[in-house]
C-alpha cells in the first residue's frame, strides 16, 4: 500500500479498513474509488471525467455468467457519485456494436444505440464515452481532466513531452471528440503499445486503469504526480510566468470594494437574454493571470479541454478598466462598458454563423460567462449560483492549463470549429433539453431582512423553493447560526447566504449589500420583513420605546429600500420591493401608538416609493399580516403580554382569539405571508405596485377600500 507521503501534488485518500469494508463488491469499490478521485479538485473538475469497472453478473434471462461494465452515467460527479448514478451495460453487447457503426459521420446515431446494451434496468442514461471504457480490456479504468495532465496534453509538442516523462510507457492519441470512434482509437493505441500504463487524450485529459480498484487508483495518482512534478520544476525557469506581472493587484479590500461596486452593472448587461446569477473570485492564481503581460494573448485563444470549454464558453471578456477606476457614477461606468459587451456578443454570433451546420441548434445568449477585471479578480455569470461557481472553478483550471503548458512549451486551444462542434453538439443540446425547466424565481436574488425566523424565514425558504437565491438577514447572531443551519441541509450552499445585520446601521446595511453583490452579483427583490412590537399605553410609553419603533421599522425600511434601489437601478433590469407591514397601519386599536402610528408611515412610505420607482421598473407592494404568531420572536416576551392584557384574555388564548374576530375564523401562519410575497414576484403580478395585500383572516377594520 501507498501513503499519502509519497504524493505532493494529489491527495492519497485510500482508507484500507473502508476498502476491506468492500472488498468482494467491485461496484462498491468502483464508487468508493470514484468519490476518492472526485474530491480532489486537481484531479478532476465538478461533473468531468468517468470511471468504471467490468464484473461477471447472472444474465437474468439466461442465468449464465455474462460480463457487465459499470460506469458512470451521463451528467453525474464523481464526487458524489453512487450507484443510481452509474449505467450498467452488457459489454458483449457494447462490442457487438461495431458490427453497425458506420463511421463518424454517424457517431450520434451509436448513443441510442447503447440502452440497447443496458444489463441494469435502473440505469442512469450511458455518456458518450461508455465505448472509451468499454473497448479497453481493464476490470478498473479512469478517465479524469487534472490540471497538470491537459498542460502537457495542450502543449504545442504535448506527445514530445509525454514521451519523455514517461519513458515509453505511456500512449497519446490526438484531440478528437469523445465518442464510438475515440473509443476505436484508444484500442488501436493499446494494440500499438502493449504494456503501456496509461494514455494521453490530446487537449483532452488522461486515461488510466488497473487490475483492481486500489490499483487503478493508485496509477492514476502515480500518473498525475508524475505530471505535476515535471511542470513544477518548469514553470518560471525558462520564462517568468505568463510573461511576467504587468500591473500589480489593488489590496484585498480595494479589491472586493470595486468588485461589489462593479458585479450589479455586469449583471444588467450580462442578463440582456436571461436574468443571470454572479459569483466573484480573487484568488491568487486568477490574479497572477489577470495582471500579467500574456493575458491578452492567453484569454483570446479560450479553453483547451472540452469540459473546460463547456462551462467558460470560447473565450472571456477582458474589461477595458483600471483597476483603481472611478466606479461611483454606475451610468458611466456603464456607458463605458456597453461597448465591450456589444463587441463580445457580435464575436459570439459571428464565431456561431461560421462554424453552424445545417443542422445545428440555435444560437443560445451571446453574453459573456467569464469577465475578468485585471488588478481585481474574475467575474462568472450563469442561469444559477452553482453554475457560476462551477464556470469560475472550470476557468481556474483552465489557467492552471496555460500556466503549465506555457511553462513546458506552448499553449494550443481547441480550435474554432471543434469548439464549436462541442458546443452546439446535438447531443449536448439533447441533454440541456432534459434539464429541467426553471422555476419562477430562477436567477432572481432576494435580500430578507428579519429572516432568521418567523415569517422572514418563511419567505426565504418559499423563495429558495421557487429558484431564488436568498440572503438571510438577522441582527441575532444564534438565531442567525441555527437559520444557517437549517438552509444548508434543506438546499445547499449555493442557495444562499447568511448576514448579521442591524437595520438601523447604515455602515451594516452596506457591507450586507456589499457581501450580497459578491455571493450572486446584486439583488432582483427586497423585503423588509425586520420588526419589532412594543404594546404600551400612551401614558405608559417612554421616547426610547418611541424611537425604538421608528428606528426598526420605518427608518430600517427606508435605508434598506435607500440601498437596494441603488444596486437595483445599477442593473437596470428593475425589480421588486415588499414590505411586511401590519393591519394596524390601517386599525386602530388600544395600546398600540407607537407600533401603529409606526405601520402606517411604513405603509405611506411604501406608497410613495412606489410611485417614484416605477419609471426604474422597481415595483413597490406591502403585505399587511395580523397576529402571525408561530416561530415569531415578536411574541416571545412583552408584546404578547399586552395584547393579551389589552383584550382581556391570557397569552395562551390569543391564536384562537385573534382567529374568532376573523371574518375566516382561521389562524394565519408565517407561510401564509410568505405565498403572498410569492404572488408578487412569482411573475403573474409583474404590472402590479403600490398596492396593499391583506392577510390577516379577513379583519373588515383594514379593508384598504
Amino acid at each position: 500500500m501507498a501513503n499519502a507521503k509519497e504524493f505532493k501534488h494529489v491527495s492519497y485518500l485510500w482508507d484500507e479498513k473502508k476498502a476491506e469494508e468492500l472488498k468482494g463488491n467491485e461496484v462498491d469499490l468502483l464508487i468508493y474509488r470514484s468519490n476518492l478521485l472526485g474530491a480532489d479538485l486537481r484531479l478532476t473538475n465538478y461533473g468531468g471525467g468517468n470511471t468504471s469497472c467490468k464484473v461477471k453478473a447472472k444474465d437474468p434471462l439466461t442465468g449464465k455468467d455474462t460480463e457487465v461494465m459499470w460506469v458512470k452515467g451521463s451528467g453525474g460527479d464523481l464526487g458524489t457519485l453512487k450507484k443510481s448514478g452509474l449505467a450498467a451495460l452488457y459489454l458483449d453487447r457494447l462490442h457487438a456494436l461495431k458490427s453497425v457503426y458506420r463511421g463518424l459521420a454517424f457517431e450520434d446515431e451509436m448513443v441510442a444505440l447503447f440502452n440497447h446494451c443496458i444489463y441494469d434496468l435502473d440505469s442512469k442514461a450511458p455518456s458518450i464515452d461508455t465505448p472509451l471504457h468499454a473497448f479497453l480490456p481493464f476490470k478498473h479504468i479512469d478517465h479524469l481532466h487534472p490540471d497538470a495532465a491537459i498542460a502537457i496534453a495542450a502543449a504545442k509538442d504535448g506527445q514530445r513531452i509525454t514521451q519523455e516523462i514517461f519513458k515509453g510507457t505511456f500512449g497519446w492519441v490526438e484531440w478528437q471528440r469523445p465518442g464510438f470512434d475515440l473509443g476505436l482509437k484508444l484500442k488501436q493505441c493499446l494494440d500499438s503499445n502493449p504494456g503501456i500504463r496509461g494514455i494521453m487524450l490530446g487537449s483532452h485529459g488522461l486515461f488510466t486503469w488497473g487490475d483492481t480498484a486500489y490499483e487503478s487508483y493508485l496509477n492514476t495518482l502515480q500518473v498525475i504526480e508524475h505530471c505535476a512534478e515535471y511542470l513544477s520544476k518548469h514553470v518560471g525557469v525558462k520564462r517568468a510566468v505568463f510573461g511576467g506581472v504587468k500591473i500589480t493587484s489593488q489590496d484585498a479590500s480595494t479589491r472586493r470594494m470595486q468588485a461589489a461596486a462593479l458585479a450589479p452593472v455586469l449583471r444588467g448587461l450580462c442578463s440582456s437574454h436571461t436574468r443571470m446569477i454572479g459569483h466573484f473570485t480573487d484568488n491568487e492564481r486568477v490574479l497572477e493571470f489577470i495582471n500579467s503581460n500574456d493575458l491578452s494573448r492567453l484569454a483570446l485563444m479560450g479553453t483547451s479541454c472540452p469540459d473546460h470549454f463547456l462551462r467558460t464558453k470560447i473565450s472571456p471578456l477582458v474589461l477595458d478598466l483600471t483597476s483603481g477606476e472611478d466606479l461611483t457614477d454606475a451610468n458611466a461606468v456603464r456607458a463605458k462598458l456597453e461597448g465591450s459587451f456589444a463587441s463580445y456578443r457580435t464575436m459570439y454570433e459571428e464565431y456561431y454563423t461560421s462554424c453552424k451546420h445545417s443542422n445545428s441548434p440555435a444560437i443560445r445568449d451571446a453574453n459573456p460567462v467569464v469577465i475578468l477585471y485585471p488588478g481585481i479578480g474574475m467575474f462568472t455569470f450563469a442561469k444559477d449560483k452553482a453554475t457560476a461557481r462551477v464556470a469560475s472553478e472550470f476557468y481556474i483550471n483552465a489557467i492552471n492549463v496555460m500556466k503549465g503548458a506555457e511553462a513546458i512549451s506552448e499553449y494550443t486551444a481547441l480550435p474554432r470549429q471543434e469548439a464549436f462542434n462541442i458546443e452546439y453538439w446535438l447531443l449536448e443540446e439533447a441533454k440541456l433539453q432534459r434539464m429541467p425547466k426553471p422555476k419562477p424565481l430562477t436567477g432572481k436574488v432576494a435580500f430578507i431582512t428579519g429572516s432568521a425566523g418567523g415569517i422572514g424565514k418563511a419567505i426565504a425558504r418559499k423563495f429558495v423553493s421557487e429558484g431564488a437565491n436568498v440572503v438571510i438577514i438577522d441582527n441575532d447572531s444564534d438565531r442567525l447560526a441555527h437559520a444557517e443551519a437549517e438552509f444548508l441541509k434543506l438546499f445547499g450552499k449555493d442557495a444562499f447566504t447568511a448576514v448579521l445585520l442591524d437595520v438601523t446601521q447604515q455602515s451594516q446595511i452596506h457591507e450586507a449589500f456589499q457581501k450580497t453583490a459578491l455571493a450572486f452579483g446584486g439583488v432582483d427583490i427586497v423585503v423588509n420583513s425586520a420588526g419589532i412590537s412594543i404594546s404600551k399605553s400612551i401614558t405608559d410609553h417612554t421616547e426610547k420605546d418611541w424611537d425604538l419603533l421608528y428606528d426598526i421599522l420605518v427608518k430600517g425600511q427606508f435605508m434598506i429600500t435607500q440601498a437596494g434601489v441603488e444596486i437595483l437601478r445599477k442593473q437596470s433590469v428593475g425589480g421588486d420591493i415588499i414590505n411586511i407591514v401590519s393591519k394596524n397601519a390601517l386599525v386602530s386599536g388600544p395600546n398600540n401608538a407607537g407600533y401603529g402610528s409606526a405601520k402606517a408611515a411604513q405603509l405611506h412610505l411604501s406608497r410613495l416609493n412606489a410611485a417614484e420607482l416605477g419609471v426604474d421598473k422597481i415595483r413597490v407592494n406591502v403585505i399587511n399580516p395580523d397576529a402571525v404568531i408561530a416561530d415569531s420572536k415578536i411574541w416571545e416576551g412583552a408584546w404578547a403580554e399586552g395584547r393579551a392584557k389589552a383584550y382581556g384574555v391570557t397569552v395562551e388564548e390569543l391564536p384562537s382569539f385573534y382567529a374568532k374576530r376573523t371574518l375566516l375564523n382561521e389562524i394565519i401562519l408565517p407561510d401564509d405571508i410568505a405565498n403572498a410575497c410569492f404572488a408578487f414576484v412569482g411573475g403573474l403580478l409583474n404590472k402590479s405596485t403600490g398596492n396593499v395585500l391583506n392577510v390577516d383572516g379577513g379583519v373588515a377594520m383594514a379593508f384598504v377600500r
